[in-house]
């Protein structure tokens, strides 16, 4: 049975769940499908930039970026000793 939840009561439930409030006692309180709470939060978490979630994202945003960088440096990094072993060869 599917059941029509407005925008403002969404938001509420996303806004509090990306708090940091138990996902449990969400379902409890508002009568609410777990899955209901996880695609409102992904869909209104952009729009609750006061919340811990999004903090917790955003160093997790960070972390991600960091992750890629290292790996390029890395690949540049191995690039460059190829090249200088190449270089080292024609010098001999």
């Amino acid at each position: 049975m599917s059941r029509y939840y407005d925008e403002h009561f969404k938001r509420e439930v996303a806004k509090k769940y990306l708090s940091g409030e138990r996902t449990m006692d969400i379902v409890e309180k508002y009568g609410v499908t777990k899955s209901s709470i996880y695609e409102w939060s992904r869909k209104y978490g952009e729009e609750c930039p006061d919340t811990t979630g999004n903090t917790e994202s955003s160093a997790s945003k960070e972390i991600r970026e960091l992750n890629l960088k290292i790996k390029e440096l890395e690949k540049e990094n191995s690039f460059l000793k190829k090249a200088a072993a190449f270089f080292a060869k024609e010098i001999d």
